[in-house]
């Protein structure tokens, strides 16, 4: 994709001279409409490089990651899709793929950090866990990571962690959004059993796990900070 990107790049820049530069005499009007086709073209080029479960096939199919076509929020969650026909059927009934299983037992995993460091949640066990499944092109996800670093620090000395989950498969746009942070909890790369095992369908998206390793609460875009820390002081209280 990203050769496919300089190519567009190149040609864009070929007709921006032909039409424009050379061309003096060129309307304004005309050059706003060349402006805007080269902004369309470098468009897709740039999108194409986001990868995510699809919020329909993910749950229906147990579909991996795939390039997003599309997006849309709801309930203060972006969600995405692997085309314009899912997302369609998404908007029309969306309860029919959003997940409720609070009370049940959280998936186990083993996944690694960027530095082939492997952890796992049975490692944690006896701990209250906050499972931050992210991606860079996330933008509400980036704003989080302070927050979320923050509650990390506060409660780790009564047994509580922020494991963060992401998506990207590109570590250094991962070290740079964490480094900004300051985020000293794991980092760990997400894979499509787990991403459909957790049944993500939508960004954020936040598990809370309780010491008896059973799934507390789900949390989102629409998540209210106070009422999230109030619930993870219950769970550490017990």
């Amino acid at each position: 994709m990203q050769g496919a990107g300089r190519a567009h790049d190149m040609g864009g820049n070929d007709l921006y001279r032909q039409l424009v530069i050379r061309n003096p005499g060129v309307s304004l009007t005309a050059k706003r409409i060349v402006v805007i086709a080269l902004i369309l073209l470098a468009a897709p080029a740039a999108f194409a490089e986001d990868r995510a479960v699809c919020a329909v096939c993910g749950p229906r199919e147990g579909s991996g990651f795939e390039p997003v076509k599309a997006t849309a929020t709801y309930k203060g969650k972006q969600y995405f899709f692997c085309s314009l026909k899912c997302k369609v059927e998404f908007l029309k009934e969306p309860g029919a793929f959003l997940v409720t299983d609070e009370g049940s037992v959280a998936p186990p995993f083993t996944l690694e950090t960027f530095d082939g460091k492997a952890i796992s949640l049975s490692g944690m066990k006896g701990k209250v866990v906050l499972l931050d499944f992210w991606a860079t092109f996330c933008g509400p996800c980036m704003a989080a990571l302070p927050e979320l670093q923050s509650l990390h620090a506060k409660y780790q000395q009564r047994g509580f962690s922020v494991v963060g989950v992401t998506v990207d498969d590109r570590p250094a746009l991962v070290r740079k959004a964490t480094a900004k942070a300051k985020v000293s909890y794991p980092i760990l790369q997400a894979t499509p059993a787990v991403w459909n095992g957790y049944k993500v369908n939508a960004l954020p998206a936040l598990v809370l796990v309780g010491r008896d390793g059973r799934i507390v609460k789900r949390y989102g875009g629409e998540a209210d900070k106070a009422a999230m820390i109030a619930m993870i002081e219950k769970a550490l209280a017990e």
